[in-house]
């Protein structure tokens, strides 16, 4: 029945003279979202993006495109000619297959009128059309239905445009934001945590097209762990496309600092150990900014002396997308996302190894930097980056 998916969005409207760049980019996600709809049949008009279809069922492609941000609402369609009659007709057809799900009691009718030149303006539109249906559905699903212009069950909503008329029903929410690649490039420290993919799905929703690092102590966390951090990249390549992984062997540095430097240091230190890393590679590599998963207070190393013992060894910018989050709020987006079964899997990762009994919470520059005087900095610094394995992770099926 239904002959397009016409697609909403929302603060892409607002773009001024970028916002051809946006919809091109939004254009093109989607595409790659819908790898078995030829290119020509997703396209875009003026304020709007249409996906032509052709017999493909709409509850395979609903959910693909529920996963590219920038996109607001996905409503299915029936396309027809700007004529009364054909307008009528849709309407009832997506009136009549909601009649049949038992669905709405109450509708109403909405017209936007693009084109101008269409000979009934909106109000007379919508009155027109809804004087053909009420009698009929009272024919064929008598008791059913009756009109409420306030809070109905079902709005149909009917679009005359330059090119056509489209007439729809139901709005399916799209997860908003901006399309991943219009606000260049980061690279998330990714554990096998519940915050850190939070982190990264707020930033590509965001228009961040998004690298992953992630610090291994194979053989000392096993081979699952690291999987389990592929799993969760390749959830969200889902959502922003090919993610490039990092996997940085950090081994024979948490063994250099189990055996060299003070126990209560030791989780402050392995973070500016991670930072130093980061943005070895980020640099290297063009990425702009480090995103962490981090949320002010939750742990040690989250107080705001340690945030900074941390940030002050960047070159980049460190983006905190949780930072006022409490664990709850967290919890739910990753459910939300479908990270979180995968997080709770317990399987150790770098940062549950070592960890000091009292560590400190209001680390000061001093301490941190006569402890790490006693490390071969450099040669461990060159050695992890020497081993760190570039995986290029694809949407998780």
């Amino acid at each position: 029945m239904y002959t397009h998916l016409l697609i909403s969005y929302g603060e892409l409207a607002l773009k001024g003279l970028n916002r051809p760049r946006f919809e091109a980019q939004l254009i093109a996600n989607i595409r790659q979202a819908l790898p078995g709809i030829p290119p020509e049949r997703i396209y875009r008009t003026r304020g709007r993006c249409f996906v032509r279809l052709e017999g493909e069922p709409i509850d395979e492609v609903l959910p693909a495109l529920g996963r590219v941000f920038g996109l607001v609402a996905i409503s299915p369609t029936i396309a027809v000619a700007k004529d009364l009659a054909q307008i009528q007709e849709a309407a009832w057809q997506v009136l009549k297959e909601r009649l049949e799900r038992g669905i709405p009691t109450t509708f109403k009718l909405e017209s936007r009128r693009a084109d101008k030149s269409f000979p009934l303006t909106s109000p007379k539109l919508s009155q027109t059309v809804a004087a053909e249906l009420v009698p009929r559905a009272a024919l064929e699903y008598p008791g059913l239905l009756s009109v409420d212009v306030h809070k109905p069950e079902l709005l149909i909503q009917i679009e005359i445009r330059d090119e056509g008329a489209y007439v729809y029903g139901e709005r399916y929410p799209g997860p908003g934001g901006l399309p991943v690649g219009m606000s260049g490039k980061t690279l998330l420290m990714l554990s096998g945590g519940i915050d850190s993919p939070v982190a990264g799905w707020m930033m590509q929703k965001r228009g961040v097209e998004l690298g992953g690092i992630h610090f291994h102590s194979f053989p000392l966390t096993s081979e699952r762990a690291k999987q389990k951090v592929i799993d969760l990249a390749r959830i969200l390549a889902s959502w922003g496309g090919p993610l490039p992984l990092y996997m940085v062997h950090f081994t024979e540095i948490q063994k250099a600092l189990h055996a060299k430097t003070p126990e209560n240091l030791r989780v402050i230190l392995m973070r500016r150990m991670m930072m130093r890393l980061a943005n070895i590679i980020a640099q290297r590599d063009n990425y702009q900014a480090i995103v962490t998963g981090e949320s002010l207070g939750q742990v040690a190393s989250q107080t705001l002396d340690s945030l900074q013992a941390a940030n002050c060894l960047s070159q980049l910018p460190v983006l905190r997308p949780l930072i006022g989050m409490d664990k709850t709020e967290i919890i739910q987006r990753s459910e939300k996302i479908g990270t979180y079964e995968l997080s709770i899997q317990p399987y150790e990762d770098c940062c549950t190894l070592f960890v000091p009994k009292h560590p400190v919470t209001r680390p000061t520059l001093g301490p941190l930097e006569k402890a790490e005087e006693a490390l071969p900095m450099e040669d461990l610094l060159h050695d992890a980056i020497e081993k760190t394995q570039r995986l290029v992770t694809e949407p998780r099926q």
